[in-house]
């Protein structure tokens, strides 16, 4: 329904080489976009995905190294990427701890790469949209943006405050022809969902199946993971002409955990 939707926007995805960013970002070239992927790594590996991703999308794809926990690196991406109409924020990292034993180095990395990251990404990409007419600032912020859970201060905090950065973006851009929203998945099986396992098996004293059933799913009342798929897929329409007047909300994909 998308194809060739996006040709001629140039999309950038933040923290893209596996999970949900890469996820986003396969669908965002599937609708024709060309995309900038990202990570803090800089290996021969994430280059070749850029590639493989252009190659079978048959469009322009590439990888930028930037630390988003350095906010001069976070707006030397958006200038590097050469222009940028659609900025998927999604750059993201967890840590599990009771908030007396909450290490502060994670906390801070937490708060820098989870939340900070959206703000100077966005703050280096809206006058190019402006400018232009038209742009799409996507952050990627949590179940956990609306609700929360014990045991994850930094990543809760962090993705409430990006729902309220997404609520300022969009009521500043509001009229020049540039959206922001923030999808909020549920539980997606990606790699920083599956490094959070062994913690939950371990606070809870439950085997893997357990805390999968248990644990986390047990507020999914679908009792299925979002897959990236449907996440990315959620990406593409709020880039879409139908998605014009869609500003300044969330949009939960997270097998009704917010219904609850």
């Amino acid at each position: 329904m998308f194809e060739d939707m996006l040709k001629g926007r140039v999309a950038v995805v933040t923290g893209s080489n596996s999970g949900i960013g890469l996820g986003i970002a396969r669908e965002l070239a599937r609708a024709g976009a060309s995309v900038v992927l990202n990570s803090f790594t800089d290996d021969e590996a994430d280059h070749k995905l850029a590639a493989d991703l252009g190659q079978e999308f048959g469009v322009e794809a590439r990888y930028i190294q930037a630390d988003m926990s350095a906010p001069d690196q976070c707006r030397a991406l958006i200038e590097k990427a050469g222009g940028c109409d659609i900025l998927v924020n999604n750059a993201g990292i967890q840590h599990v701890a009771p908030i007396p034993e909450f290490p502060v180095d994670k906390w801070n990395a937490i708060i820098a790469i989870n939340l900070s990251s959206a703000f100077h990404c966005t703050a280096a990409a809206l006058p190019g949209m402006s400018d232009k007419g038209w742009g799409r600032v996507i952050n990627i912020a949590s179940a956990h943006g609306l609700t929360a859970s014990p045991y994850k201060s930094a990543y809760v905090a962090a993705k409430h405050g990006v729902v309220g950065l997404t609520k300022v973006t969009a009521l500043e851009q509001a009229g020049k022809g540039v959206t922001c929203n923030a999808i909020c998945p549920g539980y997606v099986l990606t790699p920083i969902v599956e490094k959070q396992i062994p913690d939950q098996m371990k606070t809870h004293d439950m085997s893997r199946e357990d805390v999968i059933k248990n644990v986390m799913l047990a507020r999914q009342p679908s009792g299925e993971f979002a897959t990236v798929e449907q996440v990315g897929g959620t990406t593409v329409f709020l880039c879409s002409d139908a998605a014009a007047q869609i500003t300044g909300t969330t949009i939960s994909v997270d097998g009704g955990w917010t219904a609850l």
